[in-house]
Parts: structure tokens; C-alpha cells; sequence
């Protein structure tokens, strides 16, 4: 017997629906088949109570609805904002995934104490502090409204009902009761979010109350989404250049923001979610007061926590080359980050190091490691990576290749603009890619959205 899915929406539908057809018709075969009811899945509060379902072992099994991070921004350590405690903060994020579904991820994981969490909710950003009427949900971990999060750990929030979806931005409120001396944010969102000194605020539909801007992400760390069909997803891995500076604030135009359209474009088994796990300074082979933990030091945090990632793609180098590393040590650290992503049942693919003219960035001792490095890349990467992308002569300038091409040098020589991170993830060869093979189906069917 057919059945129809009912999930809540919030009225009226966003005027941004580019992903609402693949994502329909990837869920409808399934749907048809099988009457799953939203918050059947881990325990979350659902809209209706049991439904049928399809007997273990069937096709529809393995693509059932599954949880996959949607959004996610790799952990700094930071001190806390002044007042922070007992003020609302309101991340807005951008989430690649659709869903029926969301849960949060709050992190301390560079707390020195605890922080307490007095109340949050997540909902439908209106573009500036407010939230579409109507789309707001309080949140809870573990039942209750409120948490404290040891120092060093993370939690993750119940499932609540909310629509996500590609290209809609959401917004997560947190009332702070508590912080540490330091905190755990994402210095360079490249997008802005609000701060609310007047209390909790957690729960207002309104923007009124959030007085000051922030640039960056506060505590909130990743957005699960409960997809339709199983949905993989893709980390990208590296330094400022993966973090998007160059780029334009609020444009969402980052080399990852570039892929994740390629991949949306090509739909069916091709599209994945891309998540973005750059830091500013970040190095390779060291950890930096400002730059964080290096790639295999945040491994299990940034890539075996993000639910649903099956490959990697690992662009950093930069920064060890100016801090004078070899290309042999630089080349080893390659090496163990191939080994450990394949170790962990992910597939890597690595990249050339794009060219620079910035101080230590473009000396001719710096430019030699980076051309040392480079022809390993093209000539071994395939041996430890399940490919290679050459990002270094995507973006160069062909007269003077030691360079960014002017078009796509954002001024200072090292950092990318908008065309030259979309000339990077050009070059990506997206058919070696895992892919979404249970988004092939794109049959018909119904999928029934009501506003509450």
C-alpha cells in the first residue's frame, strides 16, 4: 500500500526551492513503500505515532531516512567574549543537506571549565536576527532544556521536526548561563550571526533583542539533518584557503561552497553534502595557539565525528612551508593523513599546494618546497590517495607560474577570490567521488508538507 510522508514546514515555502525536485524524487520511491513517521529515529519526539514499515532486509532498508551532517565548522580555542554569560547567542548557518529533521552539536572542547547551557532552539533564519514565524523549536539533550558540557567534550541535541534546506539559512539560538574563561568558536564564519545581552532569548521569534554582531561561530560546531535517502558527504581539510578567506562575507562562495553547487548540479548518485573543516594558520604538521590542532590531532573531531562522511580531500602546506618545514616531512604528513582517513574507512584524495607571492610564503626557498612537494603530488599522490587534484595549476598564472593568476589572486598574493576558488573546485574530478547511491532513484511519489 502507498504511503504519505507528512512533514512539518513552516508557511509559506522559501522562494529558494532549487533542491526541494532532487530531493522529492529521491525520497518519493521510498516513500511510497514505506510509512516511516518523522522522530522515529533515535528516540525523537515525532508528530504521529507508529507507522508501518518495511520488513528488515529489503531494498528499502538500506535507504531508509539517515542522519548526516548537514553544516559543520572546525573548533578554535578562544576567550570568551565578555558577558557572554547570561547572553543569547544566534549562529546562523548554511546546511547542505534537506531534511525532515535536525539536531545540533555544541562543543567545549577547548573549555577550561564547564559551560552551562540554559536553554536553545533551533529555526528558519529571516535573513537578518529574527526567525520565519512559525519555525522555531526549543531544543532539549537528553529531555531536558538546558545542559552543562564538561571542558573538552561536545554534546549533541535531541532530534526536533524542522525542514532544512540547501540554500535556506537556519539559525541556532544558545542562552549561555556559564562559560569558561575560554571558549570554543569558529574565528572566521564569513557570515554573520547575533548576540542578545538581555537574557534568555533563546525561544523569541524576533530579532529585536539581538544587539550586537558577531563574525564568527560561538559554541555551535554542527547541524545534523535526518535525509530522506542516506545522503554522503565530503570534508574538505586545510588552512585558510579551505576556510575561504578572499572570499565574500555572507556569499557563501568558499572553494567547498563551489564544489558543494557542482555536486547539486549534477544530482542523483553524484550530489554529497560538502562540509567545510578549514582553519586560518593552520598547519599540517603543527598545532597553533590561533590556528588549532592539526589535521590528525582534530582527525576524530572534524572527520570521524561528521556523521555520514565517507571521503576527504586534504589541501593544506602553505603555512608549514613558510614556517620553514621540508618537503620531505611535509610529504610524510600527507602520507599519515592518507593512512589514518584510510584506516578509518574514508576515502582521501590530496591536492598540489596552490602558488604564493606572500612573504615567507613566496621565497625562493619556500617556492622550491611547494614545487618539491607539488611534483610528489602528481607523480606519487595515487599510490597513497584515492586521487589527486591539481589545484596549484588550476589557479596559477600561466605566464609566471610561481603565481596566482591575477583574476583570481584576492590581493595579498597567498588567498584566493571567489573565481579562483571556483576555479578550484572546477578542478575536481567528481567522478571519484563515493557519491550517494541511494539518490539514483528519482522516481515519483508523494511527500505531503504542512505548515503548524
Amino acid at each position: 500500500m502507498p504511503w504519505t510522508r507528512t512533514v512539518l514546514a513552516p508557511p509559506p515555502a522559501p522562494p529558494d526551492l532549487r533542491r526541494w525536485a532532487p530531493v522529492l524524487a529521491a525520497a518519493t520511491a521510498f516513500l511510497t513503500a514505506v510509512g516511516l513517521v518523522v522522530g522515529m529515529t533515535e528516540g525523537g519526539g515525532g508528530l504521529a505515532g507508529p507507522g508501518p514499515v518495511a520488513p528488515h532486509g529489503t531494498v528499502a532498508d538500506s535507504c531508509a531516512p539517515a542522519w548526516v551532517t548537514g553544516w559543520q565548522a572546525a573548533a578554535q580555542p578562544a576567550t570568551a567574549p565578555a558577558g557572554l554569560a547570561g547572553s543569547t547567542l544566534r549562529m546562523i548557518v548554511h546546511p547542505r543537506v534537506t531534511g525532515s529533521e535536525v539536531r545540533v552539536r555544541l562543543s567545549n572542547a577547548y573549555g577550561t571549565a564547564p559551560l552551562a547551557v540554559g536553554s536553545a532552539s533551533a529555526g528558519r533564519s529571516d535573513g537578518t536576527a529574527g526567525l520565519v514565524p512559525g519555525t522555531m523549536r526549543p531544543l532539549a539533550f537528553g529531555g531536558a532544556g538546558g545542559v552543562t558540557i564538561p571542558a573538552g567534550s561536545q554534546v549533541l541535541s535531541d532530534p526536533v521536526p524542522l525542514v532544512s534546506e540547501v540554500g535556506v539559512p537556519l539559525a541556532v539560538s544558545v542562552f549561555v548561563t556559564s562559560a569558561p574563561p575560554v571558549v570554543t568558536e569558529h574565528a572566521l564564519a564569513l557570515q554573520t550571526s547575533y548576540v542578545a545581552h538581555a537574557g534568555d532569548v533563546a525561544t523569541t521569534t524576533g530579532g529585536g533583542a539581538f544587539d550586537t554582531t558577531v563574525s564568527s561561530w560561538l559554541v555551535l560546531t554542527g547541524v545534523d539533518v535526518l535525509a530522506p535517502r542516506p545522503e554522503n558527504a565530503i570534508v574538505t581539510v586545510g588552512d585558510s584557503i579551505t576556510d575561504g578567506v578572499g572570499s565574500d562575507p555572507g556569499a557563501n562562495d568558499r572553494w567547498s561552497d563551489a564544489l558543494a553547487a557542482r555536486l547539486t548540479a549534477a544530482g542523483g548518485a553524484t550530489d554529497m553534502a560538502v562540509l567545510n573543516a578549514g582553519i586560518s594558520r593552520n598547519e599540517l604538521l603543527a598545532d597553533d595557539p590561533e590556528g588549532g590542532a592539526a589535521p590528525l590531532d582534530r582527525f576524530d573531531r572534524d572527520v570521524a565525528g561528521a556523521t555520514g562522511a565517507t571521503d576527504v580531500v586534504l589541501h593544506i602546506g602553505t603555512n608549514d612551508i613558510a614556517a620553514g618545514k621540508g618537503a620531505d616531512a611535509i610529504i610524510g604528513g600527507m602520507k599519515q593523513f592518507a593512512e589514518r582517513t584510510h584506516a578509518a574507512g574514508k576515502r582521501i584524495f590530496l591536492t598540489t599546494i596552490t602558488p604564493s607571492t606572500n612573504g615567507a610564503h613566496g621565497t625562493p626557498a619556500a617556492t622550491a618546497t611547494r614545487d618539491a612537494v607539488n611534483a610528489w603530488v602528481l607523480a606519487h599522490g595515487r599510490e597513497y590517495a584515492d586521487g589527486v587534484f591539481d589545484f596549484a595549476a588550476a589557479v596559477a598564472d600561466p605566464v609566471q607560474p610561481t603565481r596566482l593568476a591575477p583574476a583570481f589572486d584576492s590581493g595579498d598574493g597567498l588567498h584566493l577570490s571567489a573565481a579562483g576558488y571556483r576555479a578550484m573546485a572546477a578542478a575536481v574530478d567528481i567522478a571519484g567521488f563515493t557519491g550517494s547511491p541511494c539518490l539514483a532513484d528519482t522516481s515519483p511519489a508523494r511527500v505531503a508538507l504542512r505548515g503548524d
